[in-house]
Parts: structure tokens; sequence; C-alpha cells
């Protein structure tokens, strides 16, 4: 499971890239009951999304370099120059280099040689979200590529993960654990892209009731992507994308 301890590897920040900021605060405020700061036009009004004071995730202004609407996940790491070597050599693609964020830390963005896009963050004054797996937060995420194997190769000679296959029916779903981490640090999943989709990774927020926020979801003008069902030891679940096409997951997990 996530944990704020964060090793190597593991998430350890997750924003939405927003065309209209203010619209997406009241959209996923409203979804999660977030409360949000803004640090102001000197940082682009980016948006700090809190639960009782502690930060879950952000909300940053999209530009005319990034204008897509996306959730963009953050991996923990102690060397940002040194690991956009290792994933230029491993296949990927820098899209942002490595850059500081006024003293809190640096970070940079890539895509896999799928096309998913992530970032990393070497930590500084900030050393990522204060809480994870509680309501609200993030609780698990999901890789989605046309060819999981290529994928695990990947991810595995940047970031060193351990990725196991977890019976699953008539499949398996490959489980992924950080370098270093033991049997309950599992953090994500690979799944099969369907045909026609794009590369993508998906965070999963866990929520108290899954099909209450839904309909909240779609009354602020989200969309069901894929609707609420129960996967026996895991909880329930649904597929969702907010008022610009951002794609997110909620989860009420098994007790």
């Amino acid at each position: 499971m996530l944990t704020t301890h964060y090793l190597s590897g593991t998430p350890c920040w997750i924003d939405v890239n927003s065309p209209d900021v203010e619209r997406s605060n009241a959209f996923y405020t409203g979804v999660f009951g977030w409360r949000s700061i803004t640090l102001g036009p000197e940082h682009r009004d980016y948006r700090l999304c809190q639960v009782d004071g502690k930060t879950v995730a952000g909300i940053s202004q999209a530009t005319e370099d990034n204008p897509d609407a996306a959730w963009l996940t953050y991996f923990q790491t102690p060397d940002a120059d040194a690991i956009a070597k290792t994933i230029e050599q491993a296949g990927g693609a820098i899209l942002s280099p490595p850059r500081d964020i006024a003293g809190q830390g640096r970070m940079a963005v890539f895509a896999d040689p799928a096309g998913a896009r992530f970032a990393v963050w070497q930590p500084g004054a900030n050393k990522g979200l204060d809480l994870v797996t509680d309501p609200g937060s993030l609780g698990w995420i999901e890789l989605y590529v046309p060819d999981p194997v290529t994928a695990r190769r990947f991810y595995e000679a940047v970031f060193g993960w351990s990725i196991a296959d977890m019976p699953m029916g008539d499949t398996s779903y490959p489980v992924i654990t950080p370098a270093g981490g033991g049997e309950t640090s599992s953090m994500a999943g690979i799944v099969q892209l369907e045909p026609g989709d794009s590369p993508h990774w998906l965070p999963y927020f866990e929520v108290p009731d899954c099909d209450a926020t839904v309909a909240i979801a779609q009354q602020l003008g989200g969309t069901v992507q894929a609707p609420a069902l129960s996967v026996e030891g895991v909880g329930r679940m649904s597929f969702l994308s907010d008022p610009y096409g951002a794609r997110f997951a909620v989860i009420t997990s098994s007790a």
C-alpha cells in the first residue's frame, strides 16, 4: 500500500493540468471535499488541495506547451538529473528537463516508450504528499499500455521496481513494488490498454462511498467512463473524467 514514507520510485506527488484552474478547483473540492490554497500569481495560481490541512494533490494551469487536461504522477528520486539519463537510455523521452521549483525540490517530466507521461520529484523542502490511502487521498495508480511486457522492462530498468503477477480470475494482474519495499508496499498495477485508447497513468482516489462520489461528480460536470463495480477482496470502484477530460478513478476499498 502507499505510504508517505517515500522510498525511491514510489508515487510522492500528483497534480492535474487544467485549462481553467478555478473550475477544476470547484469540481474537485466538490467531489472530494477538499479545501485548497493558491500559491499566487508568481506560481501561476498553482493550487494545493488538502484534507484536514494535509496536502493530497495539486492543480496546475495548462500552458501552450502542455495544454492537455490530465493527471500527472510524480515518482520520488534522489537525483532527477541522473534518472533523466537513465530514462533516455531505457527508451523514454524527456518532455520537460530537470528544473528547480523555488527551493521546494527538483522535477522533470517524461514519457515512457509507449507514450504514457509521468514525472519525477527530487525532494527539497517539499518531501511529497502529506496524506495517502485515507478518504480523499491517493490510494493506488495503474499504468495502461498496449505492451505490458515492454513497459515492465522499462520501469524495472528505470526505478528498479519488482513486478509480480497476481492471479485475478482467468487472468493475472502485474503488481508493482518499489525497490527495497516489502510485501505490504505494493503501490501500482499494469493494465492492457484497450484498442484506440492512449497510454496513461491513472490515479485512484479513496472515497467513503463510491456510488455517492460518482453521483456528485456527474452533478458537477464529470463523466462516468465506467460505472461502479465491485471486485471481491478489492472494493467498489468507478472510472471518471473531470469536465475537461482528465481521467481518474475512485474506490471504496474493502475492509
